[in-house]
Formats: C-alpha cells, structure tokens, sequence
C-alpha cells in the first residue's frame, strides 16, 4: 500500500529505488525533486516514470508498434480493487478500509497481493531470483531453491506420493510458505468448494515470491523472462494462472486479463501454458474490443493466430460488438458490420465443427437444413484432426455463454446461411480451407495439452490423446517439459509397505494400473467406505490449522525497520 510504501522507504531511499529502477534524465529527476509527493500519489509518480522513459511502449525499427505492445501490463490493472472501483466506486470497495490500515502490522509494497493480518508471519522460505543473462534489452531470471527449501522441497515430493493430504498439510504447518505446498492445498480446498481458503492459499503463494524478485525484475517492463524449462519457475507460472481463474469467476475479467498479459510476457515466444488461447475469452469479457483486433493484427503475421478457433471466432465476435455501439458513426458502424460478416464466413468455413457443439451448449435448435446439410452435421465433428478436435472443444466450452445473447444469435444465423450457399455452390475457399485441415492440426504440441489440463473444460479434457491421459497428470507440474533443466535432483527414497499407507492413501493406490487387486481387495473396500468420512475431517483439520497458525514472534530492537537493507 501507499503508507507502508513511505515507511519502508524514506526520500533519499526513494529516490535510490526509483533511479536503479527507471532511467531518469536530469529533468526528470528536477520534475520529481520539485514536486511534492502526496502518500496516495507515489503510484501514480512510479507509472508516470514509466511510460515518460518509453517502458510502457516499445518501437520496433520501422516505428510502428511493437508486437509484444499489446501484452505490456499496468501495475494499477493488478489490483482488482481498480475494476471493483470502476463498477462501485471508491466508497463501496473500500469502506473504513483506511483507518483500520493504521493499526496494521508492517509489510513490505508489493503489486499482485496484499498481505493479511490472518496470515501466519513471513519469513523468508528460501526461494530467491538471479538474473541469468541481459541481452538485446531482454533480461531473462531464474528462481533458485536453497538448501533448506530444497529439503522442504523433498518431503513435499514424498507428501505427494504417500498420496495422504494429512502429510502436505503437517508439512504446511510447518513451513506455511512452502509454495508448491500451498499450490497444492489450494486444489484441495477448490475441489472441496472452499474457494475463500482457495484463493487465499495462492495469494500467499504469489505473496511469497514477489518478495524473492529480483531488484531489475519488472512485472510491467514486457522485457523480463522465466524460463519454463527450470522447475522453480513453473509454481510462478500456474500460481499466476489459478489466481487469475480465481479473479475471473469473482467478476474482475480486466484484472484477470492483466494477469493473462503478464503470463503471457513471461515467455512470449514459447508461450508455455498457452496464453493465446484464453486472451481472446478475457479481452471480450473485459470489453477491451481494440486491444484483441490490435493484437490480431500485431501477432498473426508471425504466428498465424487465424489458424486458432479462439481468434477466427473471438475476432469476427469482436466486430460485431463494435458495430453495433450507439455513438458509432452509420457509415462505420455498417463497415464493421460487413468485416465482422466476412470474418465469420471464413471462421464457419475453416473450423466447421465449432457450430453444432456451440447451437448445443446455447440450448438453440437449429434449422433442418443445417444439420441435414453434410458440411455442418456430424461429419464435421468426426472427421476433424485431433488437434483441432482439442481447440474446438477447448473454445466451445470456454465461450459458449458469449454467444448466447438474441442478436449474435440472429446474426449467425444470417451467416450461416450464407456459408452454406456459399458450400452449395462450390466456392474455392470451401476446398482451401479442407486442404488445410487435413494437413494441419494432426498433434498438438505439449503446450497445448498443458492448458487444455489447466482449464478443466470437460468437453476439451475428453479430447486428450492417449499418451497424456496415460501419464500421472501431477498438479503442481503439469506436463513438464521433456527437455527439462534440472539445477537439483531429489535423492532416492526406499519404499514404504502398504501396512503404513493410510486409508486415503490405499485408495487413491487402488487407481493405480500396477495395483494388486487379490492382494489389496479387503483394504480397498474399507478406503472406499471410509474415504468421504476422512477427507471431510481433513478439510476441518486443515482450515483450523490454517486459520490459527501463530508463530511466536522473535524479539524486537527499538527499530522496527531494521531490515531496511533489504531494499538497498
């Protein structure tokens, strides 16, 4: 926050910060000296910093826009309490929010989470960020482990396959920031519908490495970059994804959209966890209708985001919304409405299968003529890839609801028809378009199948290949790499009988393929009878655990902010 941001840095601090941070010319740092700065106006002066030394938009040689503009993030757009103030206002959102914030112990700033009274004190788990290389204005970072994390990180791997949540969470209790732990406690929590102790367990993960950043690490810059390949990495990734999900289904699509762009910068070019194919979801939730087609525009030289379901729909969707607002100029309005038209011809034509899983998920019957007609009835759905089988079915269920309304109804209706008169008589593109989903979309890469995982749509999970479905899926590292770069390996550990599993844990080990079912039948039956009893005393144990974790303080000298140096 604004105050604890002026207690932990004092003017000759600040000044400090902002320099290493910002490359300030001398009349800037004249404008900055010259200006008071008010408590609530130190985030405005950081971002005016900013966007004055060129951060916030990048130039490519030509000087047009960058193609990774579009995904540059804003500091204040992390903060759902921004949206919320947008729908309610300041007063609703905030309340008597100030003057309670006075008697709040001391925490350090930080951007994507504020720290609760309720959490248990923090101190340093041992995760910490180096800079690996700087090149081209690309600063690529790594997280590292220590020592003792790297312990802690051991007897969290045995927790998770003892397969017993009572051994994740004593170890949580003990270490209560251990994030993989907290990752994984989380799903629990959100498995059981507790989505408060849910989402509150990611936010402390995401609290708990903002604090491990590297000083030159910058979540707004767009240059900053996490390797994917290295384990310490992925828990940053998936904590951002599960408290973006969470930010989407409490109403702050912008919020959520953000935390997509910041996800999405971290690794542009490889894009692990497939940001591309849930921007477009967000940035129509959000309204942000020019933002999707610059971003359409900017990206599908390089990588033919046409060829994406998500985009050829969410595009064409896009335009239709633009045409029809109220203080659009007729002329224009009717020229959006002939690009949207078009764009969704070309959509129904390349992608076929999207109609029929989407008419049903919207609850419409459709005309006798469609599903009688061979391009939109069940050979479309049968015939298609299995790659693009996965993307249909992963943005029919995501987007179906977007759909729904009368007159995007009417409207696809209306193009529709024009799609099949346009098959009827032979239109050259029909065949194009054929040839090219023949060739294309036959595997889809392993990040694709990652995000397909992430998303928990059923319709999408259900079209999975064989060699994913038949692997431990763990939640805490989704599909890694192949090509992994391991810095520490974890060493063996003898295996323990069955006689010292216990019921949970014996249930769980009866899906296994390599279960002896004569062996372990009596134990089995007894888990499954007992297994709905022990996981709700679980749940009860580990949210009054969680709830009253208090470590007793150490003692403290007359300076309360004694680890100042921290911020040198």
């Amino acid at each position: 926050s604004t105050s604890e941001c002026l207690h932990t840095l004092s003017p000759s601090r600040l000044t400090k910060t902002v320099l290493s941070r910002f490359s300030l010319t001398v009349c800037d740092i004249r404008r900055w000296k010259s200006t008071r700065i008010e408590p609530d106006n130190i985030d405005l002066l950081l971002e005016n910093l900013e966007q004055s030394n060129g951060l916030s938009l990048q130039s490519d040689e030509n000087g047009g826009c960058n193609k990774k503009s579009v995904i540059l993030v804003e500091h204040r757009n992390l903060n759902p309490e921004t949206e919320l103030k947008r729908y309610f206002g300041a007063r609703a959102v905030l309340g008597d929010q100030r003057p309670r914030q006075r008697n709040r112990h001391f925490h350090r700033s930080t951007w994507m989470t504020s720290p609760k009274d309720s959490w248990p004190r923090f101190s340093r788990p041992g995760v910490s960020m180096t800079l690996l290389e700087s090149k081209n204005g690309i600063q690529c970072f790594t997280f590292e482990h220590s020592r003792d994390y790297q312990q802690v990180q051991f007897k969290f791997l045995d927790a998770v396959e003892s397969m017993d949540p009572n051994n994740i969470v004593a170890l949580l209790q003990l270490n209560p920031y251990h994030i993989d732990s907290l990752l994984q406690l989380s799903d629990v929590c959100r498995i059981q519908e507790d989505q408060e102790m849910a989402r509150d367990l990611i936010e402390r993960a995401l609290y708990s490495f903002e604090c491990a950043f590297h000083p030159l690490f910058s979540l707004t810059s767009g240059t900053s970059r996490l390797d994917y390949l290295r384990p310490e990495n992925r828990a940053f990734y998936l904590a951002l994804y599960k408290h973006m999900v969470f930010l989407e289904k409490r109403g702050c699509p912008r919020t959520a959209l953000e935390y997509c762009k910041l996800i999405l910068s971290l690794d542009p070019d490889l894009d692990p966890l497939c940001m591309l194919l849930l921007v477009d979801f967000l940035m129509l939730r959000s309204r942000e209708y020019k933002s999707l087609l610059q971003l359409y525009q900017d990206w599908e030289e390089h990588r033919n985001l046409s060829q994406l379901p998500n985009f050829a729909f969410s595009c064409a969707l896009c335009r239709f919304h633009l045409s029809q607002q109220e203080d659009l100029d007729p002329k224009e309005a009717e020229n959006q409405k002939k690009l949207a038209d078009q764009m969704l011809q070309s959509a129904l034509i390349m992608f076929p299968g999207v109609l029929m899983p989407l008419l049903d998920l919207c609850t419409v019957q459709p005309d006798a003529t469609v599903t009688s007609h061979c391009f939109f009835g069940p050979k479309s759905q049968i015939g298609q890839p299995p790659a693009l089988a996965e993307l249909t079915a992963l943005y029919v269920g995501r987007t179906y609801a977007l759909w729904k309304e009368a007159a995007i109804m009417l409207w696809l209706e209306e193009s529709v028809k024009e799609v099949l008169r346009r098959v009827d008589s032979k239109d050259s593109f029909v065949e194009e378009c054929e040839n090219k989903r023949k060739q294309r979309y036959q595997s889809a890469p392993r990040n694709i199948h990652r995000h397909v995982l992430l998303s928990e749509i059923k319709e999408a999970t259900s079209t999975l290949p064989l060699d994913v479905t038949a692997q431990p899926v763990m939640g805490f590292d989704l599909l890694p790499p192949l090509d992994s770069v391991i810095s520490y390996t974890r060493p063996e550990r003898q295996h323990v009988g069955a006689s010292n599993e216990s019921t949970l844990s014996l249930f769980f080990r009866s899906l296994l393929p390599n279960f002896n079912l004569q062996e372990d039948e009596m134990g089995v039956a007894r888990a499954g009878q007992e297994l709905n009893q022990e996981v709700n005393r679980l749940m009860v144990a580990m949210r009054d655990m969680l709830a009253n974790i208090r470590f007793q303080e150490p003692p403290r000298d007359d300076d309360p902010y004694r680890d100042d140096e921290e911020w040198d």
